[in-house]
């Protein structure tokens, strides 16, 4: 069992060093998903660091948060639609469970990474060992088309699950995803299955897509003293 310290403060240099060494997996000429969130984001200005020192790279963003830092890092960026198989993806999580399953969402990004992700020939995410537990019970973002909301949420209800939509912060009303919806997050408390639970919400009429990742094979951990360790999963 996963025995971690959840009173511990996340060091900076935890992050930083992962989403380094995580930009050290990328060669010359890769299509590269570039993922959103704060250790990604080291990532992504280790990336413009090579690039000004002669990589060539195309970057696929996943948020208009991703796009605006690759734009400043002089980042050459495409599209899927021009470059439709992505070498590697690179991206964050909120919580990773000893199956290697992920829930992600926690910046209202997760449609986008996931079509990303599923484009890619390898998909990486980064962490630190805070979001790392024996089972899941983060509450699992959902991207819902503004006139399904009631909908879902009594379909999230019917499945054992507290919905709650995301309010913003800076402004009044909803959190709005770059694709126009909004973000419930459901919370189920301890998820035993997560595969089953990611079926059931797949079929929820008018969710466009739900935070939880199956496809991740390599978790890269930042740990306080610098190193680096890998969790594989056979796929």
């Amino acid at each position: 069992m996963l025995m971690i310290d959840r009173t511990k403060k996340v060091s900076t240099d935890e992050k930083q060093a992962v989403g380094e060494f995580a930009a050290g997996l990328v060669e010359d000429g890769m299509v590269v998903g570039l993922g959103t969130g704060s250790t990604t984001a080291y990532a992504i200005q280790a990336l413009g660091r090579r690039v000004k020192e002669g990589l060539n790279i195309r970057g696929i963003p996943t948020s208009f948060q991703a796009r605006m830092l690759a734009v400043e890092c002089a980042i050459p960026l495409t599209l899927l639609y021009q470059d439709p198989v992505v070498d590697i993806a690179i991206d964050g999580a909120d919580q990773v469970d000893n199956e290697l399953f992920v829930i992600k969402g926690g910046g209202a990004a997760h449609t986008s990474e996931k079509i990303v992700a599923c484009s890619a020939r390898r998909f990486v995410v980064l962490v630190d060992d805070m979001k790392l537990v024996d089972i899941l019970d983060h509450p699992v973002p959902l991207e819902v088309m503004p006139d399904a909301l009631q909908l879902v949420e009594r379909r999230v209800s019917e499945l054992g699950g507290k919905p709650v939509l995301r309010m913003a912060v800076h402004k009044d009303g909803p959190v709005i995803t770059d694709n126009g919806n909004c973000i419930i997050d459901a919370d189920f408390g301890k998820i035993a299955k997560p595969d089953r639970l990611s079926l059931d919400l797949s079929k929820c009429v008018g969710v466009i897509e739900h935070g939880i990742f199956d496809n991740a094979y390599e978790i890269f951990i930042g740990k306080s003293d610098g190193s680096i360790k890998v969790l594989t999963r056979k796929h």
